[in-house]
Parts: C-alpha cells; structure tokens; sequence
C-alpha cells in the first residue's frame, strides 16, 4: 500500500463534531473521523453474503455504508483494496485479556482449615462463589496481548477473571488501543461459571462433588434471598445484606456461560442448568465429539477450544509403552470435533482460549481440512459469539450501523496462504505487516545507468507477497544470482554480489510506482549509477515441488464407547438368548441346579428349567460350565471423578456422588470381566456424615445417567473412628478430634434437621438438612464405616434417640461382639473377609467375623472397599467357608443376594428367578473356585463381557497402538511438534484418601 494512501488518510478532513467530553486535553483538540472508502474489495459480509468488486465506508468508527456500486464520497480518504479481501473480524467469548488482579495464590498448609471466607466485605460465606466480581472495574488495556489477538484476526473479546466457581461478570471490549472507556462494549456482557473452586484458600469444596453440590445449593439461596422482605433481612437470624447473592441475581438476566472443560463435565452442568432453568452457553474441552449424542440431547450452544493436543514423542518405546491408547486416539482426532458439531447441526463459536497466537490460525486450518465447513467457521468467529452475547446490534459482519471492526487479507481468510494484512477496529487502523499488500512478484527488465553506459539485466522476483526472494542475471546470460529485496511500503532496497567476487555488493535504492522502479545506487566499485526496473511479464505460481502437498488421510470418526481400547464402537443391544445345560446356582429355595437352562427376553430372566424352548432366541451351549447370579459389590470407589472425599466439613450430607460417576473408569470393564455387575459407589470415610452414594449398574459404554440403578432407595455414607477424627494428623483444626465428638457431631446434625424441619413455609432450603431429614423419614438409608464395638453402639442408640434405624454397618470387624445388637434393630452388616492389624482400631478383627454375624442371624455381605479386590469377590466370599464353616450356597450370597437385600434391590437382583433382571455370569468353573473366571456377563440382559473378544480386543489395541505410534513418528518427521510421553494415569479411589493415582497404560 502506498505511503501516499495512508497520507491520505491521517490528513482525513477535521470538522467539529457535537460529541462532548469530560477529560482535559493537554495541547490541540483532534476531531478527525476517520472518514475512509475501501474500494475494489471483496467484502465478505457474512457466511452467506460475499460483494465482488466492492466498497466500504466508514466514519467515526461505524460502518455508514457497504455495496457494490458505491460513490466515494469527496470528502473521504480512498484506500485502493483490488485484489484484496476484507472480512469481519474475529470474536472470541473466553479471554481473560486485560484482566489485572491483586489477588495471590496462596499456599494450603496440611489440615489446616478455613471454614469461611476470608474476603472482607458483606459478601457470602464461601470465597469460591464470586458473582460480585466484574471484570470491567479490573480491566486495563495491555497493547502487547493486544497485539496478538488482533495478529490472528480478533477485534472484540469478552473477558472475565477465570478464577471460581461463580466467577461474577465479563466485559466486552475492542482489541484498540484506546483508553479503555473508548474500548467497552458492555460492561456486564455475560455471567461465568465452572466446576473449579479456582483459587480460594477455603476448604470447603475440596472435590467435584463438592463443588457442584455448592453451586446447587447457591443457586436455592439466591432464590430465597430474592424473596426475603426487607424485615427479613434485618433480623439477627436470617442472612442480613448478602452482596454477593445479590450480584448472583442480578447476573440470571445476562446470558450464562459456563467453562466445562470436558465432556461429561458438560453433561454435569447441562444437568444443573435444566434442574434450575437456565440455559448455559457451554465451552467443552474438546472432547465432546467422543459423546455426539448426549452433546445433541444437551440442547445446548457451545464454545469449542481449537487446542488440539501435539503428537506424543513416541521415540523413546519405554516411556511410549506408558502411554494411553486414548491419548493417541485423542490426538488424531481432536481436530475432527469442530467439523462433527457442524455435521450434527449443533451451534457453536469458537475460541483462541488455551492456544498460542502462532497456533490458533493453523489449527483452525487443520479443523476446517477434517471437516469443518468455511462458513460455519466464519460464523463460529462473527456472528454466533455476536448473537449468544447479544451484540449482533454491533459486530459480527459488515452491515451499515455496525462498528468498523473488520480484517483486510490478501485472499480467503482461512486459505494457508493467505496473509492478515490490516485489522480495523472502531475505525481504527492496525497493520498487522506492510509487507504483502502490493503484490511485487514477476519478471523485470532492470537497467543500469553510470555515465552514458547502459547495463542489462533480468531479474525475477518471486517467493510469496509477504515474503519476496528474487534473483539477477546480465541479459541474454544463464547464470543467476540471489538478489537481496528489502521493500517498506513504496520504497525498496537492493542488494547483490557477482558471483565473480562475493565480496563486493551492488547496492540500489529507489522508489516503486506500480511497474515501474527507479532509484540511485553505486556499483560494486562504488561508482553513482541511476537505475530504473520495469515489469516484463506477470509471475507465474508454480507447484510448491519443496513440500508436496499430502493426500488427505482417511480418518475414521466412528468413537468407541467408552473412549478407551476395550470399548465398542457398536453398543451390545438387548438379545433373547437361552443358556442350555448349564450348573445353575440360583440363590433362591432350588438351590443349585444341574443341567439346567435359563431363557433370558427382553433384558429379564423369563424361565430357568430344563429342556427349554425359545424361538428365536441365541442358544449358548453352557455344557460343564456355571451361572450365577452377578456379583454385587455393596462397599465400592470406582467410576467416581474428582474426589471420593469432600472432607472440608464434618457433616456434608449435600454431596451426592451420582453428580461424578465416571463412565470411562477402566475398573468397570476390569470387574465385569471378574463377574460384578453392580457397585454401590460410596462417599469416602473422612468425615461423620459423609454424602449421598449412588448404587450402579456396570453399563460399560453407556453415559453416567444410563449406568444409575433405576428406581432405587437413596443412601448416603457416615463413617465413624479413625478416619473421622483424623488420628493421623495432630494438627487437625476440624471438629471433631475425638470419638466423644463424633458422636456430638451427630448429636447436632439430628437435632438441626428437626427443628429445621419445623420451620414454616418459605423456609431456605437446605441440602444437606434435607438429606437428614430423609433420614429421619426412612427416605434415605445409611451406610456407615465402623470397626470399634464402642462407636457401633453409639450410633445406634443415636438412632434409637432419633427414631430411625441404621441400615447397614460396612467393614464392622467388630461386628461379632455385638451381633446381637445389631439384629435387634434389624440391622445389616458389610465385611471385609479376613482384613485385620492394619491399623490400631481393628486389632480385634477375626476372619470369623463374616460366619459369626451369619450365625446370628445376621444378613451378611462381604465388599471390596478396593478396586482390586472387587475382582475376586467371589474368591473373598469362598473364605467363609474356610473361617467359620458357611456352605457354599451361604457363602456365594454373601457377595450376590445378601448386598441386594441390604441395598433394598432384591426383588430385582441378586437371585436368578423368572422376572428379575438378566444380571448373570458365565463361568468355567465353580464360582467359588480360585480357578473360575467369567466367561460371559451380562447386565439387563445385554453382553457387556466376552472373554472372546476381549482376546481380540487385545490385538486391536495392539494393533491400533502401532499404527498411530507411526503416524506420531512420521508427523514429528514432517515438523509437527510434539509433547513428551507422559505416563497415563487411572484414577484410584480410596475409603480413607481423597485421591490416589495408579499406574496404568495401554488401554
């Protein structure tokens, strides 16, 4: 572009506008408008909407006009833009530009606790919930952040502090550099959200569950507030002036946005925003595409990251081994989400959020070559962040009316040769590079005058327009010489050496005007020449021979469910099929019977005899085999994300773990291999009223919702001892520090839910008081970790105090010192086989505990409490026999019809009879038998395990490892970058730790 045209447009005409100002003016008063016409554009208004050969007008930062046959008014600078494209800029809802604050991480110091907040101000009670924060009164300008947002075609972000769970409003703001009153869009443009409790130092919540049972709970007190009269709020029992509540309720009318961050994180916060009618604008993780139709089912607009994860460094065959098949997996096709959202018809904006500025433009390339159509990745940058937020009104395309926020590149914005040339906002011009904008490449006939001698030459320049190399040869001469082009709008440099003597340069300066370059120089000797450059002929493009263009690989974007190796890509369906000649171990009054056949239909147990008939039914011939009823584990932590423990407060009956049941924990797959098909997820032991637990079928590749026991009474976890009053930990500062306590912990805990539950109409509503007061009502059950006879007999004289009964006493080591306790109140007992010694409080367990409880009279179940051991829980059920003399039937129960019976699903499970569900192993053996492994389980009728294509399923993996183990190895040959090999993790829940990680690999 030449010098000329930006003259032209500084010296804009100055008039006096009628706008005033309240900021003192330190020298002369600057009122230009910034009245420019871009001609001869291709102005791509929108998606849909591309003008040939056109004009845009703009005037004090608006566009005024845009079309094809326009006049330029006289009074407005012209800026040539032939060959030119001009399109809206970008938009992006997720930044954190511009955003200072004060605030400090701050260190967590071992047990320390911090109840409360420690944000002064009347504000509420947990520093994780903000929504009083506004971006807007912590924005400031940062011109070097700035730069780089506008290098890849940004103009306006909408900012916010990213830190919290209610993380209060964002601002949206231009990309100028203007004072930042100039900048504003809207100062409350969006509210945000997020599971993460960002960077409060307060305990409370220290897990996921915790976090989202949090913002369940604000958002029942917001409501309340809402409604509290002003004589409400003054009473000394009631909230007084809660700032923060206010601003929650204020923020409900902006549009919501809630930063997920994954996939089933997504499907948690659609599940909040339908209980509590809102509607989330949702930015994933960019895993979302591995759950297509729960994505669809959510209804949800979505903000998708283009941060696709680098190729892993497979060099090193050691670490690689460590690595995960669904992190490879994830990195070939994490580029393929933004392309399937747009297949599925789902609307979506996109974001630069977790790239770097050298990225995002490539990625968004790679995005669109995997499927991702042009214009709807215009729209996902313009027009949809622009209507999600509201602010279509005034960006988003180039319509008349709007703000003259747009780009300016030298072809189609997505294509990867294209260069960002300008980016305008507010009428405001950036150049993003001076070099490109005229195209300089072809060949030119170059004369060189020194006194009345006349030199030849012929010199082609090519390269690319941003980029230019060029080179000179004598005319009519074969020999050719680099030629150095140093070009800053219309004026260039050159520079080159005879290849006769490399150190002698010729250096020429001129000036171009259109074909035509003239200038002055010396020679290599020195000598003044004048020297003028004119255009031959036009560059001819030619195929780019240095790196052939790849053809485009075949990627199958069919997913496995669950994302990982032992997944399927076609979920098993509900099947009729008919075991034949079977040993069937029944549970109920027919014991065990002998070559027996078990009809299965419609995902229920139809028939068990002999010589059955069903037409049309699969026959498996189980000659010399064995079913059984599955196993069901009542004492579990697997499936669970992000803690198993909330241990900030003593009493957190608000938590439920059904919100983060983990469908893709691999331990699911590894226990239907081993024959269980139900787990009761329990809450962790680090606290006396722990949370709801949910009871799961083992549903391997369905959804966290569908793997849910249907229709189940609700429990919920108290724990009692060591665990609770922290034995190991001698700078505990969390009541209670002693047994005595524990029980004065509960103590309260009932006497609140009472008197909570005399309050009148229009009461706040609690959670976790609600969840005691199910208690209360025989609506929710309890499970309860114990060991000391002493602490057993408490909690059930606390429940005799209270009038509700325990349901279950789980692990109970001492439990066959108060037997008979226990079944006077109907109470049932949970054990481990033969754990004992491995901590002070359970030095008078007994591997006879099991058989003596049963001797009593008791119902008796034996659980895992541990991922491993819930795979041969048939194998701990078998030591009773050894430890107490149970027969084989009693034994099985233990680990079958018992728990069902204790986890008041027993007319469903746990027995195999005609009308129960077809929750059913195969085994090859004895089901008691060290040597038995299960062949075939099935859950509702449906083949979740086969030990058959579990074999194939092993050379798959393999298989699929190798093959994108070479394809990481030929990207980092071709210059992908990479990220080291990292060791995958499975996450491992344990009863007495929020956290625990094993290694994995492989899968």
């Amino acid at each position: 572009m030449k010098r000329t045209k930006l003259l032209l447009f500084c010296c804009c005409i100055i008039s006096v506008v009628s706008a005033q100002e309240t900021f003192p003016v330190n020298g002369v008063h600057d009122y230009r408008e910034g009245y420019v016409a871009f001609t001869h554009a291709t102005i791509v208004k929108d998606s849909k909407t591309t003008l040939k050969e056109a004009t845009l007008i703009i005037k004090e930062g608006k566009i005024i006009a845009v079309g094809s046959n326009l006049s330029v008014p006289k009074d407005a600078a012209a800026i040539d833009c032939k060959g030119k494209y001009i399109y809206p800029s970008f938009i992006d809802l997720i930044s954190d530009y511009g955003i200072t604050t004060s605030q400090q991480l701050q260190q967590r110091r071992g047990f320390s606790a911090q109840f409360v907040s420690n944000t002064k101000g009347a504000y509420g009670w947990n520093q994780a919930i903000r929504p009083e924060t506004d971006a807007y009164k912590i924005y400031a300008v940062n011109e070097d952040k700035a730069k780089d947002l506008r290098g890849i075609g940004f103009g306006v972000v909408l900012s916010h502090l990213q830190d919290g769970i209610a993380r209060g409003t964002g601002t949206l703001i231009t990309l100028s550099d203007e004072k930042e009153n100039f900048n504003m869009l809207k100062e409350k443009a969006a509210a945000f959200y997020s599971f993460s409790r960002g960077s409060s130092t307060q305990d409370y919540p220290t897990s996921l569950m915790g976090a989202i049972a949090l913002l369940r709970q604000t958002y029942l007190d917001a409501a309340w507030y809402k409604n509290l009269t002003p004589e409400d709020r003054e009473k000394s029992t009631s909230e007084g002036t809660n700032l923060s509540l206010q601003a929650w309720n204020d923020n409900q009318s902006l549009p919501q946005i809630f930063d997920a961050g994954d996939k089933w994180n997504v499907l948690r916060a659609t599940k909040i925003a339908n209980e509590f009618g809102v509607q989330y604008i949702i930015k994933g993780g960019g895993n979302e595409y591995q759950r297509m139709a729960e994505m669809k089912a959510a209804k949800a607009n979505f903000i998708l990251p283009l941060n696709f994860p680098k190729a892993v460094d497979v060099e090193d065959p050691n670490a690689t081994g460590l690595v995960a098949l669904s992190v490879m997996k994830h990195w070939e096709m994490a580029p393929l989400e933004p392309g399937m959202f747009d297949k599925a018809g789902l609307n979506f904006a996109l974001t630069a959020s977790g790239t770097a500025p050298g990225e995002f433009l490539e990625n968004l390339r790679t995005a669109i070559d995997d499927g991702l159509s042009e214009a709807k990745a215009l729209d996902a940058l313009t027009k949809t962040p622009a209507t999600l937020i509201g602010a279509y009104d005034k960006t988003g395309s180039i319509d008349a009316g709007k703000l003259a926020n747009f780009i300016i590149t030298s072809g189609p914005v997505f294509d990867e040769k294209t260069i960002f040339l300008q980016n305008w906002i507010s009428g405001k011009q950036f150049i993003l590079t001076d070099k490109g904008w005229n195209d300089y490449r072809g060949n030119y006939k170059l004369t060189i005058k020194q006194n009345n001698t006349n030199r030849q030459y012929e010199v082609a320049v090519e390269g690319r327009p941003d980029k230019l190399s060029a080179t000179i040869k004598p005319a009519g001469d074969t020999a050719k010489t680099d030629l150095k082009l140093s070009i800053s709008n219309n004026t260039v440099n050159v520079r080159w050496s005879a290849k006769a003597d490399s150190s002698k340069s010729n250096f020429l300066t001129g000036i171009i005007n259109k074909d035509v370059w003239n200038g002055s120089g010396y020679d290599a000797y020195g000598n003044t020449v004048a020297w003028s450059m004119v255009a031959s002929s036009p560059y001819i493009e030619k195929p780019d021979t240095a790196r052939p263009k790849k053809k485009k690989e075949f990627i199958d974007t069919s997913v496995l469910y669950p994302f990982v190796g032992y997944g399927f890509k076609d979920m098993p369906k509900q099947e009729d099929v008919l075991i034949k000649n079977a040993t069937v171990w029944t549970n109920e009054a027919d014991g065990i019977l002998q070559n027996t056949d078990v009809w299965i239909k419609g995902g229920k147990i139809a028939a068990v005899g002999k010589n059955l008939s069903a037409a049309g039914a699969r026959q498996i011939d189980a000659t010399g085999m064995y079913l059984s009823p599955g196993i069901i584990d009542e004492h579990s932590h697997i499936a669970a994300t992000g803690g198993i423990n909330e241990c900030s407060q003593s009493v957190t009956a608000e938590v439920r773990v059904g919100d983060v049941i983990d469908p893709e924990d691999i331990q699911i797959y590894r226990q239907l291999s081993d024959g269980v098909t139900s787990s009761h997820i329990l809450h962790g032991s680090c606290n006396t009223i722990g949370g709801q637990t949910q009871l799961i079928k083992l549903r391997w590749g369905r959804d966290a919702e569908d793997m849910k026991f249907a229709d189940w009474d609700g429990f919920i976890k108290f724990a009692l001892g060591e665990n609770v009053k922290r034995s190991s930990s001698p700078t505990n500062s969390r009541f209670p520090n002693t047994r005595m306590g524990v029980e004065q912990v509960l103590t309260d805990a009932f006497t609140h839910a009472e008197d909570y539950e005399k309050q009148s109409a229009g009461k706040r509503k609690d959670l976790e008081l609600d969840a005691l007061a199910e208690i209360l009502h025989s609506k929710r059950f309890i499970t309860c970790h114990s060991y000391v006879q002493s602490e057993i007999n408490m909690l059930m004289h606390v429940a005799d105090s209270f009038h509700f009964k325990v349901n279950t006493f789980t692990h109970i080591l001492e439990g066959y010192k108060v037997a008979d306790k226990m079944k006077a109140r109907g109470v049932y007992a949970s054990t481990f086989s033969d754990w004992w010694a491995y901590k002070a409080e359970v030095q008078d367990a007994i591997p006879y505990n099991a058989a003596l409880m049963t001797d009593v009279g008791l119902t008796v179940a034996v659980n895992s409490d541990d991922a491993e051991q819930a795979r041969h829980l048939n194998q701990e059920a078998a030591k009773t026999i050894k430890y107490g003399g149970l027969t084989p039937e009693q034994a099985f129960k233990t680990c079958t019809l018992n728990p069902a019976i204790m986890l008041h699903i027993a007319d469903r499970v746990g027995s195999i009879k005609a009308g129960k569900d077809a929750d059913l192993v195969l085994w090859n053996d004895n089901p008691l038998s060290v040597y038995a492994t299960a062949q075939k389980t099935y859950v509702d009728g449906i083949e979740y395990y086969d030990r058959q294509r579990d074999s194939t399923l092993r050379i798959y993996i393999a298989s699929e490892r190798n093959r994108l183990i070479q394809k990481m190895l030929a990207a980092k040959k071709d210059g992908a970058k990479t990220q080291p090999a990292v060791r995958t993790f499975d996450q491992i829940n344990e009863c007495e730790e929020d956290r625990v990680h094993s290694l994995v690999g492989g899968f």
